[in-house]
Parts: structure tokens; C-alpha cells; sequence
């Protein structure tokens, strides 16, 4: 009877054993089948190049009022953020100088219309005229420098955006006023190289500014720099914003937007792209013959729930859109074929 229930006892132990490296079998199997995927087919599709560029806007002509002669300010006739006209005077400086220049020149015309007449008659000779009418010529452009000096103009049209002395400060290094050309404003944006010969002068482009939300303002290319930058591989170009109504200012921060035209990329969902932890890579997995590849490609631009793509994937390939952690390169998968497009 004690050898009978030894039997039975072992032979349960036996059957948990067996039941247990099935059980264990049957988990690895499982593990083992083919992750289900969905899948997508993409395709060449005509793609506006639409490139955004960051630029601050600039006032299209800067010019510094001040006096090239050491002389004090008698009186500065704008304020900051006053609107000037070409040919305005801004500053008047102490014209004490200017008034003995412009005597000294009244005096020294006197003198050659006489010496003139005497010469005319044999009076004097020929040199003694002539070193008269040096003296005038040099006086003449002593009281135009002086003039010049006295009375400061504007020579472009546009807005004082800058101040640095008050009435009677004797003039320094510094310009006394700083008046900004805003209407045009201008602005330089970086392109790169692989778009030289794409850009023209005069191309439309949109130019919005932050300041501005949702404002979206017409410019055009106005100057296409001739040489390329040979460490970020990109040229210089400058834009024009005709800023008819004053709203944008200087040093405000925009982007520009050029349409380079339309080329056929692949599209591709956005589901289906990967980024590669620790860089910047971008990856697809493409579906062929029951496995997946893990291909690098190069993006282009996003179009509502898709990406254009430069390079990396062949027009027509089935890519994985959902199901991808799962997946390792060359792995075999299933697809779930009510997700094929």
C-alpha cells in the first residue's frame, strides 16, 4: 500500500512537470508570432517648396545727423519717434562762425569785382587777380562747409529714432540725431545654396511678424548677395517690405516665406515616421515581402498630418504606420490588411 501511494504521488509530480514545460512551450510560441502591423502605401505627389526664413526687420536706410566742426547746439527742432521730410532742417547749431565766415566772403567778392574792373584797365597784373580769386574760391568753400555744419538736414525721409544731446551741448563722438527710413523697411534672410539659382529680384514673398499675429504683409527680393557663405553653405538676400501704412518698426522679428515652385516628393503619414532617440535622424519602417526595413530618410516640409520627404523612400512603398514598437529591422510581421491604402 506505501509503495502504491508512492507511485501516485510521483506520478502527479510528473504531470505538473509536463503541464508546466508545456505551459512555458505554449508562452514562447506565442512570444515567437509575428507582431500585426498596419501599413500604408505612399506616393510621388507635386509639393509646393515652400521655405520659411527668420529675419529681423530693418529700417532700409539709417542716417546719423551731426556736425563734422566742434561747435554747440543752439537748438534741436524734433523729438524721438517724430516723422521727417528730406530737406527738413533738424539742428541748428551756433551760427556765430558761420556770420564771420559770411562776412569775410561779402568782403573778399568786394574785393575781386574791383580788382577785377582794375584789371580790365591794366590796373593790376594778371597774378595779383588771379591770387584774388584763390582766396575767394577757398572762402566760398570754407562758408559752404560751414553752412553745412550750421544747419543740419535730413537727406532721406523717415523717423528720428534716437537723441543725444540737448540745447546748448557742445557736439561729441556721438551723432546727435539717428533718423530711420521705414518706409521701405528691408530685411536679410540666409537661403541656402541649393536655391541660387531658383531665387530672382523681384520674387514675391510673404512676411509675417510676430508683433503682428495672423498679419501676413506682401514683400519682394530686392538684392541676391553674388557669393556664398562657404561655412553654413548659404547667401545673403535681401528683401523689401513696402510698409505703406508705418505698422512694422525696426528690430521686430518676422519670418520670411519664398514658394520655390512645385517638385514630386514621396508623402509620407506622420504616423509612420520615427525619430531616433539621442539625434536628430529620422527613420521609416518599409514593408516588403512579410518584413519590415528601417530606413533613414530626409524630411521636407509638413502638410497638415503628413511629410514631404526628400530622399528615403521609393515611389510606391508600403510603410508601417502603426505597430512599430514591436519592430526591429528585418523582423517578419503580419499585416492587418483592412489598414492597407
Amino acid at each position: 500500500m506505501r509503495i502504491k501511494s508512492v507511485l501516485k504521488i510521483s506520478a502527479v509530480i510528473i504531470l505538473a512537470v509536463f503541464a508546466s514545460c508545456t505551459s512555458k512551450k505554449n508562452i514562447e510560441v506565442e512570444n515567437k508570432e509575428a507582431p500585426l502591423v498596419k501599413i500604408a502605401r505612399v506616393y510621388r505627389q507635386p509639393v509646393e517648396q515652400i521655405q520659411d526664413f527668420t529675419a529681423t526687420v530693418e529700417a532700409n536706410t539709417v542716417n546719423n545727423i551731426s556736425s563734422s566742426m566742434p561747435l554747440r547746439i543752439q537748438s534741436i527742432k524734433v523729438e524721438v519717434g517724430d516723422r521727417v521730410s528730406r530737406g527738413d532742417v533738424l539742428v541748428q547749431m551756433d551760427n556765430s562762425n558761420l556770420m564771420q565766415s559770411h562776412t569775410q566772403l561779402e568782403n573778399l567778392r568786394v574785393d575781386y569785382t574791383r580788382e577785377a574792373e582794375l584789371y580790365k584797365v591794366g590796373g593790376i597784373s594778371k597774378q595779383s587777380l588771379d591770387s584774388r580769386k584763390t582766396q575767394l574760391d577757398v572762402a566760398e568753400a570754407a562758408y559752404k562747409q560751414l553752412s553745412e555744419n550750421t544747419r543740419l538736414i535730413t537727406p532721406i525721409s523717415g523717423v528720428v529714432t534716437a537723441r543725444n544731446y540737448d540745447n546748448g551741448d557742445m557736439v561729441g563722438s556721438k551723432p546727435i540725431l539717428t533718423v530711420e527710413e521705414i518706409v521701405p523697411l528691408k530685411l536679410k534672410i540666409n537661403v541656402s545654396e541649393s536655391f541660387y539659382q531658383q531665387v530672382k529680384e523681384g520674387m514675391p514673398v510673404k512676411i509675417s511678424v510676430e508683433a503682428f499675429e495672423g498679419d501676413v504683409f506682401d514683400g519682394k527680393v530686392s538684392l541676391i548677395y553674388p557669393t556664398i557663405d562657404p561655412n553654413t553653405r548659404t547667401f545673403t538676400v535681401e528683401v523689401k517690405l513696402p510698409n505703406n501704412n508705418r505698422k512694422v518698426r525696426p528690430g521686430m522679428f518676422s519670418r520670411v516665406t519664398i514658394n520655390f515652385g512645385m517638385k514630386q516628393h514621396v508623402v509620407v503619414p506622420d504616423m509612420a515616421v520615427i525619430k531616433q532617440s539621442g539625434s536628430g535622424d529620422r527613420y521609416v519602417y518599409v514593408y516588403k515581402d512579410s518584413t519590415v526595413s528601417y530606413e533613414k530618410v530626409e524630411m521636407g516640409r509638413r502638410i497638415d498630418a503628413a511629410y514631404e520627404l526628400i530622399s528615403g523612400l521609393e515611389d510606391g512603398a508600403d510603410v508601417v504606420v502603426a505597430g512599430q514598437s514591436r519592430l526591429s529591422n528585418g523582423i517578419v510581421v503580419k499585416v492587418d490588411t483592412t489598414a492597407v491604402k
